[in-house]
């Protein structure tokens, strides 16, 4: 705990930061736990440090104020509940005070981390911030286990406003009738074709991008799914994967889907497809824009 703890206070430098547009936040001002929540790789541990940074530029808090606890540290595996208070006695003992802020990354990994939560936020004397994977921690059950103590914000890859101003490419309504529009244009085939994750857009070369999304695609969206779900017809989930990656943006329908199946030899009921459906949307692979109707049955 001692190492952890005395690494953040004495860390000369936070990490290299790439400033977001999200919301104009205060960690100062906070009066509920904020859950930043969104795909894995989007950006949310950074945008902590963004939050931690602003802290430090007012002058008016240190390092001294503010506990930054990454979670998934191999030093605090298995850490319990208890070891919380063992963390704050450390902090004492370096610094003559208790933290002001709480920045809690991948909180998901410490042991009933809802209760540590609710327990900090009722003390009244923390401002608290956590972030955590998203295939252990979605923001459905932070609403279920925080229930009136937090509010949330949506933390997804670069925009389109933010991929430019990372490529230091200046963008008005008026630069788009200059000579500049096609590079602007270009910049907006990259984006469509790459994406908008922080890591893929600062990719030395398009080798090491491909390698990124296929491991994204892998990892933190196939195998995730698969772990956390326990998915049976894995067959169904790959077409689904498959079918929005080729077809993005097009209307979808579960009925003709569950009939192309069939057409297949691959059986799959409309309830699994709406499950999967469900999953997909949980991990943001896909973002669902149901179409219009009073009746229920006629919007699947």
């Amino acid at each position: 705990m001692l190492s952890i703890v005395a690494e953040w206070l004495e860390e000369a430098q936070l990490p290299l930061i790439v400033p977001r547009n999200n919301l104009d936040i205060k960690p100062e001002d906070l009066l509920r736990i904020l859950a930043i929540v969104g795909p894995r790789r989007a950006g949310k541990t950074y945008f902590m440090y963004q939050l931690v940074q602003s802290l430090l530029q007012d002058g008016q808090y240190t390092k001294e104020n503010i506990l930054f606890i990454d979670f998934e540290d191999f030093r605090l595996a298995g850490l319990s509940s208890e070891g919380i208070d063992e963390i704050f006695s450390v902090f004492y003992q370096l610094t003559g005070k208790y933290p002001d802020f709480l920045f809690f990354d991948e909180v998901q990994n410490l042991s009933d981390w809802s209760r540590v939560l609710r327990t900090l936020h009722n003390r009244r004397r923390f401002k608290i911030i956590i972030s955590g994977s998203n295939s252990k921690l979605l923001s459905r059950e932070v609403a279920t286990e925080l229930r009136g103590r937090y509010e949330d914000i949506l933390m997804l890859p670069f925009s389109f406003k933010e991929y430019l101003r990372y490529q230091e490419i200046s963008f008005t309504p008026a630069t788009f009738h200059t000579p500049a529009r096609g590079k602007i244009l270009a910049a907006f085939d990259r984006y469509i074709r790459d994406g908008g994750f922080p890591e893929v857009v600062m990719a030395s070369n398009e080798m090491e991008r491909r390698k990124l999304l296929q491991n994204y695609y892998k990892t933190i969206f196939y195998r995730d799914i698969l772990e956390r779900y326990n998915i049976k017809a894995r067959y169904v989930l790959d077409a689904l994967m498959t079918e929005f990656l080729e077809t993005y943006s097009s209307i979808f329908s579960i009925s003709k889907f569950e009939k192309t199946l069939k057409l297949n030899d691959l059986p799959g009921s409309k309830r699994t497809i709406a499950n999967y459906l469900q999953y997909l949307e949980d991990a943001f692979f896909i973002i669902v824009n149901e179409k219009f109707s009073f009746s229920p049955r006629k919007r699947i």
